[in-house]
């Protein structure tokens, strides 16, 4: 990893800019620094590395020796101990919040909706859905996308979730992850060409829920907490489990030709994408 990313990543964990840089220096080091030895390995200039250190100590993420004929020196807070202690205190702080939060918090009277772009970030809000579960997820996702989720929907069926799977093909890494349907009719590249766009979502407790879509890596999506819209796209979700469970079973023979032969579900079916999701680069 490039050290300005590192960099960032310390910053994340509550260092500054020039206190990353300084610990980092005295990592890459090995052995006591001084101060004018750490402004000249990090960047950080003179007349604040020594500002930036004293920080570094203070915070106990890193410490003084005496050094024979160097004097004042410092040393880094080895790795394993700083992370220990950025885990302790960022679960000391959830806890409380846990606790203090709700005693604080008003009564909701609107609903959020939230516009997301990027695949990154659509991602990270399904994480949250999936997260923010406490009794059942229901989830349609493209092989594409399950390689994101698939620990994190581990992680929600470990404790206690009721997790239940639609995967429009090439669902064996969601083996034994809860109740997993696959899409097979129509075949998903048909739904995805009928659609132009991969068409995925996450709902939690039929009470949150993300909607998205996605063409290759062109990936955008809306998150919203209003209870009516959850249970629309929870039962559209439960709905096409059931048409794949009773087609897919030996009495869906007589279905199966209805479903390719009639010419009302044909119609139904004939409705190609949507003219609003060209600017993504999806079928018009």
């Amino acid at each position: 990893m490039p050290a300005e990313d590192v960099v960032e990543q310390l910053r994340r964990i509550g260092m500054s800019g020039y206190e990353a840089k300084v610990y980092l220096a005295m990592l890459a080091a090995g052995l006591p620094l001084n101060g004018y030895e750490l402004a000249k390995q990090s960047g950080v200039p003179r007349s604040t590395v020594y500002e930036t250190v004293a920080k570094l100590v203070a915070r106990g993420s890193a410490f003084e020796v005496n050094v024979p004929d160097s004097g004042t020196a410092y040393l880094p807070l080895p790795i394993e101990s700083l992370l220990a202690r950025v885990r302790r205190e960022v679960d000391d702080a959830l806890g409380a919040l846990a606790t203090s939060l709700p005693n604080v918090s008003a009564p909701r009277e609107t609903h959020l909706t939230q516009q997301i772009r990027g695949r990154r970030s659509v991602l990270d809000r399904a994480k949250d859905v999936i997260e923010s579960a406490v009794s059942d997820l229901l989830v349609s996702i493209w092989p594409p996308e399950v390689p994101a989720v698939v620990d994190d929907l581990r992680r929600a069926a470990a404790r206690g979730v009721e997790v239940t799977t639609l995967v429009f093909g090439g669902g064996d890494s969601l083996r034994g992850v809860g109740t997993v349907f696959e899409h097979r009719f129509s075949a998903p590249d048909v739904v995805e060409e009928r659609l132009g766009c991969r068409l995925f979502a996450f709902v939690a407790d039929r009470s949150s829920v993300l909607t998205a879509g996605a063409v290759g890596e062109e990936t955008w999506g809306m998150w919203c907490d209003d209870p009516a819209m959850a249970l629309v796209v929870a039962e559209y979700i439960r709905h096409d489990m059931a048409i794949q469970s009773i087609l897919g079973s030996t009495h869906g023979q007589a279905l199966r030709g209805l479903w390719e032969g009639s010419e009302e579900l044909q119609r139904l079916r004939a409705t190609v994408g949507s003219p609003g999701l060209q600017v993504f680069g999806a079928k018009p």
